[in-house]
């Protein structure tokens, strides 16, 4: 489950860095919106792009602790968004995919310690297998017994858009009679494989009745989302120092409509002809930055009007997965943020 961050905001690392020394102190208020964290595995460090190292996320606790953060399960969440309710500034959720040993041996002792809740997306082929750095059934049932969310990420984490729909319905349903029989009931949450969705994948995905889906680009969840295309930030040894950390909890939404394309999968104008509507009424919208990872510097952003904005691309994305981010200055010395990942067939 490898990460590729590419160039995608690599300019706001130097930022994050800043934000280490920032106080934690933020004015108490309320909004639509919250902070979901990705992680895969803790202490292994021989897969360092998926691995976020203890000390690391033991800071990570500690400035959880100390800045003031609500963290509730991903459920709660969405529920309250969806029904139009308002949630602590800043709020946060916690998750970890795919089912490693090390979120039942390293991460969960350390969050049930500081009473932190924990959602974790278990792709259930791997489960059960005699794979040593996989949990095993009983160590899930044993975090459902202490608290912790269970969500869906498939049968056998594929590439989901390289997919039939009848395939893409089989891993979804053999997933789920898997953890009806495993723990007696079937995820409400689901979480894309790699980050990898389609409008067809959210439409199957919506269809077998879960109630939201997460991806991986980065950005903060907002009652204005789409529910089926959630965003994450992921947390590894590179992109999991304090400083980004705290950029990440602490980030504000950037609302935006009418994204073109609308489909995530590129699979026959690369590069895409990016663009999307700010839908709010801000008043430093010339300072609106995007990132490409598939260049080097700042994306080169056409203004339409008053809020339309059209980012053009140099270069196209290789196969596999392209990603771009846009931030802009908010208050308190925060950044808002909206991402969105895209798929590149290799064919």
């Amino acid at each position: 489950m490898r990460r590729n961050f590419g160039t995608a905001g690599l300019a706001l690392l130097a930022w994050a860095g800043t934000l280490a020394a920032l106080p934690p102190a933020i004015p108490a208020v309320a909004g639509d919106w919250a902070t979901v964290i990705m992680y895969h595995r803790f202490g292994e460090a021989e897969y360092l792009s998926t691995n976020i190292n203890l000390e690391q996320f033991e800071a990570h606790i500690r400035e959880i602790q100390r800045g003031g953060y609500t963290v509730l399960p991903l459920e709660r969440i969405i529920t309250a968004l969806k029904a139009g309710r308002d949630l602590p500034d800043p709020t946060l959720g916690l998750s970890a995919d795919d089912g490693y040993l090390s979120i039942y041996s390293e991460a969960w002792p350390r969050l049930k310690a500081a009473g932190l809740p924990l959602t974790v997306f278990v792709s259930t082929d791997s489960i059960g297998r005699g794979l040593t750095n996989m949990m095993t059934w009983d160590q899930i049932r044993e975090l459902v017994a202490d608290g912790v969310t269970i969500g869906a990420h498939s049968r056998s984490h594929p590439h989901m858009p390289s997919l039939s729909a009848e395939r893409i319905g089989a891993e979804i349903a053999d997933s789920n009679a898997r953890f009806r029989a495993e723990l007696g009931f079937v995820p409400k949450l689901f979480a894309y494989p790699y980050g990898e969705y389609s409008l067809e994948i959210e439409r199957l995905v919506r269809a077998a009745g879960y109630i939201a889906a997460f991806g991986q680009q980065s950005g903060v969840v907002h009652g204005d989302e789409d529910f089926f295309a959630l965003p994450r930030f992921a947390m590894n040894e590179t992109y999991g120092s304090i400083g980004r950390f705290r950029l990440a909890a602490r980030a504000l939404p950037l609302r935006v409509a009418e994204v073109t394309p609308r489909d995530p999968v590129l699979r026959q104008v690369n590069p895409p002809p990016f663009g999307f509507t700010v839908t709010e009424k801000l008043k430093n919208l010339r300072q609106l930055a995007c990132f490409a990872s598939n260049q080097s510097g700042p994306a080169r952003i056409e203004r339409l009007g008053e809020a339309r904005f059209e980012v053009r691309l140099e270069q196209p994305f290789k196969p596999g997965r392209g990603r771009i981010n846009c931030t802009m200055p908010g208050p308190e010395g925060r950044w808002r943020w909206y991402g969105t990942q895209f798929y590149i067939p290799k064919d």
